[in-house]
């Protein structure tokens, strides 16, 4: 079993904040998260989880409606490597430690660790969210929800799972995606949307905008807290230069979720014409368009390696590496060689050899043309500060510390 993540739980806390309608900076709300390694079940798959996920992700369930562009969803297996934050829930409060997924939007727990004190109201709706990122069913129950050591959301809606997919060694998931995805949720008033714990923040006035910033920073240990999400606006030590921003793709179904207008070239050569994806914390590797997979494979002479299913390069190829860009908007943004392969002293978790370089920009499964051709994993966001802006309906990037790094 994994060791328990030991998260830090400041808060930090200000006199004031300086609003626009565009960008907060230095919002006083923020929470530490750490990332772990799940070895409970001995190596881990990344590419069968991501992928997996991604099938999960293009099966929607809206209100009445199931939007299904594919069939044989296959649910997630094994919650192989996840961002988690330790979050309070009830008075006095239980601390679970929560996946942080912006593919969801109903945060909830399993019935086994929720503990219930004088805050926590059964609602008696029944909750499912039979499609998507964790599949999961049980009841609504409203409670008080801490972040951090003392902001508090009181009567927050969230969802206590009586059966659940996919997860091991965790307690729940800590939801931040788009409201729109919590319509259907309800059984018993699928047309009905729940307030997420974002939305909440901004209507109880703890934020001015609905905004969710994301620092990932590039790791080679097996856990550490190592990331921040910020609630309310942006955190300026987190991020070098301007933030840049790009609108919400229209194209179904990324546009339910933090979903993009995207083109990606290796060196000067386009592999990826411009499409619609997602921006997603819960998956780690980034997932392309099968013709654009095979473009880079053929452009990095990378060889697939049968035991983890990623591609492999040697030495040689790897000092021939050349930059991945993603255009984004009216802004590039450079994947250097190092932010393409797997950090090496962690091979032996994937099942891997220590000898090998492993890449982390892999197949998606379908080609172009689904409404859901790229997926920019965790490993994207660990190079480049991301702003989940529902106010303004954009999403955000900036550059980082560790933008250039080559802790890989």
């Amino acid at each position: 079993m994994f060791p328990a993540v030991s998260l830090l739980t400041t808060l930090l806390l200000a006199l004031s904040i300086a609003a626009s309608p565009v960008e907060i900076r230095d919002s006083p709300i923020t929470l530490p998260t750490a990332r772990r390694l799940n070895t409970s079940g001995g190596t881990i798959n990344l590419l069968q989880h991501d992928q997996s996920r991604a099938t999960a992700l293009k099966t929607i369930t809206i209100g009445r409606d199931t939007l299904d562009r594919r069939t044989g969803s296959i649910p997630v297996t094994n919650n192989a490597v996840d961002y988690i934050a330790s979050v309070g829930i009830g008075n006095p409060a239980t601390t679970y430690n929560l996946i942080v997924d912006n593919g969801c939007s109903v945060t909830w727990v399993g019935a086994t660790t929720y503990v219930k004190t004088s805050t926590s109201v059964d609602t008696g709706n029944t909750i499912a969210v039979p499609s998507g990122s964790v599949p999961f069913s049980g009841t609504e129950y409203t409670d008080t929800v801490t972040l951090g050591s003392g902001l508090t959301i009181i009567q927050q809606p969230i969802g206590v799972a009586s059966t659940s997919t996919g997860l091991t060694g965790v307690d729940g998931v800590l939801c931040i995606g788009p409201l729109d995805l919590t319509e259907g949720t309800l059984t018993d008033e699928p047309d009905t949307t729940i307030p997420t714990v974002t939305d909440n923040l901004y209507s109880q006035g703890i934020i001015s905008q609905i905004v969710v910033s994301i620092s990932f920073e590039p790791t080679s240990s097996e856990s550490d807290t190592n990331g921040e999400l910020t609630f309310g606006g942006t955190d300026a030590a987190k991020y070098t230069g301007a933030i840049a921003y790009a609108p919400l793709t229209t194209t179904y179904p990324s546009s339910y979720y933090w979903g993009i207008n995207e083109s990606i070239a290796y060196g000067t050569t386009t592999i990826l014409s411009e499409t619609a994806g997602i921006i997603d914390t819960a998956t780690t590797l980034i997932l392309i368009a099968t013709n654009a997979y095979s473009l880079y494979q053929s452009a990095t002479g990378a060889t697939l390696d049968d035991t983890t299913g990623l591609l492999r390069i040697d030495s040689t190829q790897y000092s021939a590496l050349e930059n991945l860009n993603f255009n984004i908007g009216s802004s590039t943004y450079v994947l250097t060689p190092n932010g393409q392969i797997w950090p090496r002293t962690l091979n032996t978790y994937i099942g891997g050899s220590t000898s090998y370089i492993y890449l982390i920009v892999n197949s998606i499964g379908t080609p172009s043309g689904e409404g859901l051709d790229f997926i920019n994993g965790y490993t994207f966001i660990e190079r480049f500060y991301t702003v989940l802006d529902t106010t303004n309906s954009q999403v955000g990037f900036a550059t980082t510390a560790y933008t250039n790094a080559t802790t890989n």
